[in-house]
């Protein structure tokens, strides 16, 4: 049996947000064709084509924010009205499929049909709140995941890790009074959206779930592992989540033009790993990735190889 299953819906390439945007759809090619020449698709259990539904997305999503991405992707407006996400025709859909493409992952890990699974999908989630478009996200592809993993298989604790290089603000507003999910994120500062200082912990049932750790730009290994060895993993000991996300943003790696760490291939293996000890002692080894950032096409396919090379080991 495949240890890790793999989401590739080739339908996302159709979001194009115009010419010279870094959120391209070569990332996808990409990404595709580093998993595919290396081998890493062929070992994989290959995940179906799904699309996010209107209920699925409202389980973080309000009703008149989906409606608004509708209204607005139909009138082919070149960017949504709730901030900077460049738009054309097909990104609702591409965005539905992204979700879709993740639900599934969570049907594969949580039936126990694989360990883990990866999920190619664009466009990123994290900047995506419960009614607000934001960078380059549309909908919240893991907190919707999150969401349906609680509903569908009652897990009750959920932890969501961000090493993007840009702080998954999102996401840590769906969650943060929320007690049944952890979110930590290691991120640049400052740096695009402005959020993640380390003040920022949460409030409420969800006080002191939400941790961040931000760090100056030329940050790399020394900073980013340390801060997973020193304080996710305390935290995750402690929460004991049922089930890890991975938001998995590889923009966080030297040489992305739109960041300024320096995390190497052999980091993103080492972080991979740390996970999954984490997920095996406390999560029967369940943990769903799911890509959001990096830039540099060359670099995003080396460090997605890398990362799903651990995976399936």
């Amino acid at each position: 049996m495949p240890r890790t299953a793999i989401g590739a819906d080739p339908r996302v390439r159709a979001h194009d947000p115009g010419p010279g945007h870094p959120e391209q759809v070569g990332r996808y090619t990409a990404a595709y064709n580093a998993l595919s020449s290396s081998g890493l698709l062929s070992g994989a259990l290959l995940l179906e084509p799904r699309t996010g539904t209107d209920d699925e997305l409202a389980l973080v999503h309000e009703l008149r924010y989906i409606e608004l991405v509708e209204r607005e992707v139909s009138q082919n407006r070149g960017q949504l009205s709730t901030g900077d996400t460049a738009i054309n025709r097909q990104s609702s859909q591409a965005a539905r499929d992204a979700v879709g493409c993740a639900l599934n992952a969570v049907d594969a890990v949580c039936s126990d049909a694989v360990q883990n699974a990866f999920c190619l999908t664009r466009p990123p989630g994290h900047h995506a709140s419960a009614g607000r478009g934001m960078g380059f996200c549309l909908f919240n592809t893991v907190a919707v995941a999150a969401r349906y993993a609680q509903a569908k298989f009652g897990l009750g604790r959920v932890a969501i890790v961000d090493w993007d290089v840009h702080h998954g603000n999102g996401t840590q507003d769906i969650f943060y009074a929320d007690g049944s999910v952890l979110f930590f994120s290691t991120h640049q500062w400052p740096l695009y959206p402005g959020t993640g200082a380390a003040k920022e912990r949460g409030k409420g049932d969800g006080l002191g779930l939400t941790i961040n750790c931000p760090f100056p730009a030329g940050s790399g290994r020394k900073e980013i592992l340390g801060a997973f060895e020193q304080r996710f993993a305390p935290a995750a000991n402690e929460f004991k989540p049922d089930i890890l996300f991975i938001s998995a943003g590889f923009d966080s790696r030297i040489g992305d033009p739109l960041g300024q760490f320096s995390l190497t291939d052999q980091d993103f293996e080492d972080l991979t790993g740390m996970m999954l000890d984490l997920a095996s002692t406390h999560c029967r080894g369940r943990v769903v990735s799911v890509l959001e950032g990096g830039y540099n096409l060359a670099g995003l396919s080396k460090a997605v190889e890398a990362h799903v090379r651990v995976l399936q080991r």
